[in-house]
């Protein structure tokens, strides 16, 4: 089982910037991808960036360009850098890790990111 702990989270003007990070613990050996997904009131949760252990990258539309994803596999630890913050990227933030032998899906408790105009 995999457990997850995000952090970084909080409010922020239009704009700004924030680091969200993740860290894995657990039976970890087996992650094979590491990601963000988002999800505001009233909407589905929907994939926000994603990151293979080869380093392969994919990120939804709305966030390429402003948005990067990355992973020290030594910590165990994924980070979304978040730049040019807008009112829209507001929500809660899930950290995803995927198992590659049952791709069985791990989720972390959630950080709200706020983004005020």
């Amino acid at each position: 089982q995999v457990q997850l702990v995000e952090s970084g989270g909080g409010l922020v003007q239009a704009g700004g910037s924030l680091r969200l990070s993740c860290t894995a613990s657990g039976i970890i050996f087996s992650i094979n991808i590491m990601g963000w997904y988002r999800q505001a009131p009233g909407k589905q949760r929907e994939l926000v960036a994603r990151i293979l252990t080869t380093g392969s990258t994919n990120y939804a539309d709305s966030v390429k360009g402003r948005f990067t994803i990355s992973r020290d596999n030594a910590k165990n630890t994924v980070y979304l850098q978040m730049n040019s913050l807008r009112p829209e990227d507001t929500a809660v933030y899930y950290c995803n890790a995927v198992d590659r032998s049952t791709t069985i899906s791990s989720w972390g408790q959630g950080t709200q990111v706020t983004v005020s105009s």
